[in-house]
């Protein structure tokens, strides 16, 4: 048709044109910016999943660094306990030459008093500076704060970890179930009115226990008060101690091992054979229902007593927020997903199971670690670390009461010149190895922390960094081999559109061969 006010084949061209150069732009910015998706219109939908992956893969790569972090403050950290641990060691050497009495004279005994008493004080100020960026890390800042302990139930305790859900404070009630005991062995003094409360006849026994073995010689018509002190001065080298029953010798005797515990026992055994049908040196052991109390002159038993001449010990049994405890003598842990402690029983509430819970409170504390991408409490970790300073360290039961290592230093109680003065290193000896036991769980417990929390959350989330980062790239990153060949494929429409647009603005022209 020959219309010139219309040129739709112009139109048409044109139309194709255009869109060939908007093609053309969008190859030209995804080649420049590298990316598939640089707006919404051009994948909504991918759009908004790339977005949330991208908030993922950001919150995932701070969790990493949080976890560096996290293992730099726990080698700090176990670079002190190091440190701590050799000084340790130094006043355990100091102490082992001290008792080597016979060969120190008092002078070199007070200069190893003084390095003893240098090392305690380098302790507590390793204890307060520690630090990193700031942070105190062995002064107790990092420790769970408690509140309403009962000293007359709990000795000491130590909080390991615990999870603060939706809480700012747990309560922990702790129920003993049995109680702990010591190996016991009964002596009846009792002989049917024939020297009722001495030994019949001469005879030789052998003591064992933890600490080891020793022979004691018996003479005849000795009083049980003379062999319960002839027990006791062995009681260093044996672990056994033996108490009157009351206070009458004709009561009998009570053989026990001086701690508590299935790992405590006492042995009494006769060497020799009878001397006599009177002779009456018969022990007695307590079954499981039975419990002895020495200090009241009492037995306390259900089915009484058997034959017997070894007892072993047994731990407390106890619940700890209806968890059942592990026992270790007086002591008692538990380590659960939201709770881990160790406790300390006071003698008269680990021994009584029928006195009443103890409970107390953790307020708050601990070094709270966030380890993953979201802000919630399964992805995030809370552990204690406790006070190393020597007022802290080494906390042992000498007598009933509660010691530490600050109790080495000059004046105090366990000074190498008052044990040497009573000739007994044993307290000083336990405070020490207590206190090395203190610093070394510590620093198992870090590096455990560290193993199995730390390195393997920081490799679980570099994978999900690496696979998220993969899937966003597939939504959102370019195909270059694509986006050329689209290029190169739009620039030749752009091309033949042009040539196509020139031809129909010159088929208008050609009208004016028909005006001749």
């Amino acid at each position: 048709m020959t219309r010139i006010n219309t040129n739709i084949p112009s139109m048409i061209a044109q139309q194709r044109l255009n869109r060939s150069g908007l093609d053309l732009q969008v190859r030209l910015e995804r080649l420049s910016t590298g990316l598939r998706i640089n707006r919404g219109k051009d994948d909504p939908a991918g759009l908004i999943i790339s977005e949330r992956l991208g908030t993922d893969i950001a919150s995932i790569e701070q969790a990493i660094k949080n976890g560096e972090r996290a293992s730099s403050v726990i080698a700090t950290t176990e670079g002190s306990l190091t440190e701590i641990t050799d000084l340790l060691n130094s006043i355990k050497a100091l102490a082992v030459e001290a008792a080597n009495t016979g060969a120190l004279s008092d002078e070199e005994r007070k200069a190893n008093q003084l390095q003893i008493d240098s090392a305690i004080q380098s302790i507590t100020r390793i204890s307060n500076t520690a630090s990193f960026g700031g942070l105190k890390l062995l002064d107790g800042s990092l420790d769970y704060i408690t509140s309403g302990i009962n000293s007359a139930q709990i000795s000491n305790s130590r909080i390991t970890s615990a999870g603060f859900t939706d809480t700012s404070t747990i309560s922990v009630e702790v129920d003993v179930l049995s109680s702990a005991q010591k190996g016991n062995l009964y002596l009846s003094g009792d002989n049917s009115g024939v020297n009722d409360g001495r030994i019949l006849s001469s005879t030789t026994i052998q003591i064992r226990g933890p600490e080891g073995v020793r022979e004691l010689v018996l003479l005849e018509s000795q009083t049980y008060a003379s062999v319960v002190t002839a027990v006791n001065n062995l009681t260093a080298v044996t672990g056994v101690e033996a108490t009157l029953m009351g206070t009458a010798d004709s009561s009998g005797i009570v053989f026990s091992s001086s701690e508590y515990g299935s790992n405590s026992f006492v042995s009494v055994e006769r060497v020799d054979a009878p001397a006599t049908a009177l002779d009456n040196f018969n022990l007695f052991k307590l079954d499981d229902d039975a419990a002895i109390d020495a200090n009241a002159g009492e037995i306390w038993t259900n089915t009484g007593l058997i034959a017997g001449n070894r007892d072993d010990g047994a731990d407390v049994s106890a619940l700890i927020n209806g968890i059942l405890a592990t026992g270790d003598g007086l002591n008692v842990s538990i380590n659960s997903p939201t709770l881990g402690m160790e406790l300390l029983l006071n003698e008269t509430f680990g021994i009584d199971p029928t006195t009443a819970a103890s409970t107390f409170d953790i307020t708050g504390g601990g070094a709270l670690f966030q380890l993953g991408p979201d802000i919630t409490a399964l992805q995030q970790s809370n552990i204690g670390i406790q006070s190393t300073s020597a007022e802290s360290l080494g906390g042992t039961l000498v007598d009933g009461g509660l010691q530490f290592l600050s109790t080495l230093s000059t004046g105090n109680v366990n000074s190498l010149d008052t044990a040497a003065g009573r000739n007994n290193f044993t307290a000083l000896q336990d405070i020490v190895d207590k206190a090395i036991d203190d610093v070394s769980i510590q620093r198992g417990r870090l590096g455990a922390f560290e193993r199995n929390v730390l390195d393997t959350n920081r490799r679980s989330l570099q994978s999900a960094f690496e696979n998220l980062t993969a899937s966003r790239s597939v939504i959102r990153d370019a195909d270059f081999a694509k986006e050329s060949s689209e290029l190169t494929r739009v620039q030749i429409l752009q091309s033949a559109g042009t040539s196509v647009l020139a031809l129909a603005n010159q088929q208008s022209q050609q009208v004016l061969q028909l005006l001749g």
